[in-house]
């Protein structure tokens, strides 16, 4: 299955940046994005693509580990930036932005420990992808609205896994799906849902 492990805006974190896009959804040229749905909406901490169904207890086991060993923190979404000339329009994050980065870096290590193959390490850059597009679009002016754009500070306390399943009707728009298959408490007791 194809998985990656997530922290996840609370739903009024969700509401707060779903105004914001409905207004970049107004911008001259929006149509020419591809607007990622609100269950879309995550921090992803490493992506572990396609993981054998023998490899998912270790994994799991691993990740129980790393979020017992991390303790919450405060996030709030803020500003905006793109990737790939256009191609990714993105939120980023503000407030204990060096513990994000911490569980991300945890996350990746477990996951080469449990053997899943990661390729090579990049530098976490904690970003919530809003728009994408195949082509290269000019999105300045979605990225300078963005910059005033903070969301309301909330405390992350969870460690997601999630399965996400790709499209594959072939219908424009249609977007993955997005399923939480283990949620852990930050410096709890475990396995929290």
């Amino acid at each position: 299955m194809r998985l990656f492990a997530a922290v996840l805006p609370p739903e009024h974190v969700v509401d707060e940046l779903a105004a914001e896009v409905a207004e970049l959804e107004r911008l001259p040229g929006a149509d020419r994005l591809r607007w990622t749905n609100r269950p879309g909406w995550h921090f992803t901490l490493a992506f572990y693509g396609e993981v054998t169904d023998d490899l998912v207890p270790d994994l799991s086991d691993r990740l129980d580990r790393v979020a017992r060993r991390t303790v919450p923190f405060s996030l709030a979404l803020s500003g905006g930036g793109q990737f790939g000339h256009g191609k990714a329009l993105w939120t980023g994050a503000h407030g204990e932005v060096e513990a994000m980065r911490l569980l991300a870096d945890r996350a990746e290590s477990a996951a080469r420990k449990a053997g899943v193959p990661m390729g090579e390490h990049r530098r976490y850059k904690a970003h919530l992808t809003v728009a994408r597009s195949r082509d290269t679009v000019d999105v300045r002016p979605y990225v300078d609205l963005l910059r005033g754009f903070t969301s309301s500070t909330w405390t992350v306390d969870e460690l997601v896994l999630v399965r996400s399943t790709l499209p594959r009707s072939g219908v424009p728009g249609e977007q993955p799906r997005y399923e939480a298959v283990a949620r852990w408490q930050l410096g709890g007791s475990g396995y929290a849902r």
